[in-house]
């Protein structure tokens, strides 16, 4: 079983997200948050269950899609996958802090 961790950086964006949209409803912004936080569990048995970051030439990061975000993610090795962003879909990725300078 894989170790799935949290970056502070991830944690942050979906505080963020949640922010965002409680400012229209606080129920929905608990659900998009409950709901992109479970959505990694899957990634404990399957951590290449994701695809590939199309913007990123590195096959270690890779990318869930739940709804209108990316979950973005590492494989630092065989036990243990950082997720390092939540991101919305309708910005670019390629702005994103988190993932600058790992275009390799």
């Amino acid at each position: 079983m894989v170790k799935v961790i949290w970056t502070d950086a991830a944690i942050q964006d979906l505080l963020d997200s949640g922010d965002y949209i409680s400012k229209d409803s606080v129920r929905y912004a608990e659900i998009t948050v409950d709901n992109l936080f479970g959505a990694v569990d899957v990634l404990e048995e399957h951590p290449k269950i994701g695809s590939k970051v199309p913007d990123f030439n590195n096959i270690a990061i890779r990318q869930l899609i739940k709804g209108d975000y990316r979950i973005v993610y590492k494989i630092i090795n065989e036990e243990r996958v950082d997720i390092i962003t939540v991101h919305n879909c309708a910005r670019l990725i390629s702005n994103t802090k988190q993932l600058k300078g790992k275009k390799k």
